[in-house]
């Protein structure tokens, strides 16, 4: 594959590496960006690894929970001057109300909203507003206690970020504070056992060349392995993750000492993982307008 200009632009904004250095890389992988990525974090070079998840769209997140079952629903529109627009979230709400009834996002879609369907509801608020819009998605989750906590707040229950937190006895100031602490934290999964195995697989190879890069022996690279995939265990996973509220003891720690155990959580960031265009202010502003 061909490495171009255009693509060592974009692996420099992913990883804040030099320009020589993302173009060796890009040259050392055959143009792949993720190995490219993964190579410049074997060298040490890559600088801002998570702005790769930058969000990069506007709309809310809305949650609900009702007899121990907690939904949130994402919501997507062009411009954040839309998710300030109380039409808009009378409409987000109503779609949580209805997530209540409904398995998934699909069904959600067709499910019945005063004669409309969600996605006929969308499609007339589209002509209303004059923006796109779209239900992108849906989690549902349950447990002897749900709490739900919602992040940069524009309304009850409507926000930018929306955690559902499911446990197994407790109590629900204990799932609020751990979902707090999901929101602030953005954990990949709940335990070790439920993490990608792809992804783990990514990071260890990623650290064993890391350690061979130090030219030490094989038996204290294996160590220094070891060491580091813990480190990177208690930083990703939910129940080993220090507990932000008193970092001294894990969150699932936390949980037992409340007498609880988590069972599940579910994280809704508004755009996380779409590409946006990026407009200046004024441009923006005057497409809100109709300008």
């Amino acid at each position: 594959m061909a490495v171009t200009a255009k693509l060592v632009k974009e692996l420099r904004d992913l990883s804040g590496a030099g320009m020589m250095d993302a173009k060796k890389a890009l040259v050392e992988v055959d143009g792949d960006l993720e190995a490219a990525m993964d190579w410049l974090r074997t060298k040490g070079l890559a600088k801002a690894a998570k702005k790769a998840g930058r969000t990069a769209a506007e709309g809310l997140v809305g949650v609900a929970v009702e007899n121990g079952v907690g939904v949130a629903v994402e919501v997507n529109s062009e411009t954040d001057f839309v998710g300030k627009n109380a039409d808009f979230q009378n409409m987000v709400m109503s779609f949580v109300t209805a997530a209540l009834a409904v398995d998934d996002v699909d069904a959600l879609k067709v499910a019945d909203l005063g004669g409309k369907t969600v996605d006929e509801t969308v499609t007339a608020a589209i002509a209303t507003i004059g923006e796109n819009m779209s239900v992108r998605r849906m989690a549902k989750i349950s447990g002897d206690v749900v709490a739900s906590y919602v992040h940069g707040s524009v309304a009850d229950g409507l926000g930018k970020i929306g955690v559902l937190v499911a446990l197994k006895g407790g109590d629900e100031t204990t799932a609020k504070n751990i979902a707090m602490h999901v929101a602030a934290t953005n954990p990949a999964s709940l335990s070790q056992a439920d993490l990608d195995p792809a992804l783990v697989e990514r990071e260890k190879s990623v650290l064993t060349e890391q350690a061979r890069e130090s030219g030490k022996p094989e038996n204290i690279i294996e160590n220094m392995i070891k060491g580091r995939m813990k480190k990177y265990f208690s930083e990703v996973t939910l129940v080993n993750q220090s507990f932000v509220m008193n970092p001294d003891i894990t969150v699932g720690q936390a949980a037992k000492d409340a007498g609880a155990e988590i069972i599940g959580f579910v994280r809704l960031e508004v755009g996380e993982g779409i590409d946006k265009k990026v407009e200046d202010f004024a441009a923006e502003v005057a497409k809100t307008m109709g300008g």
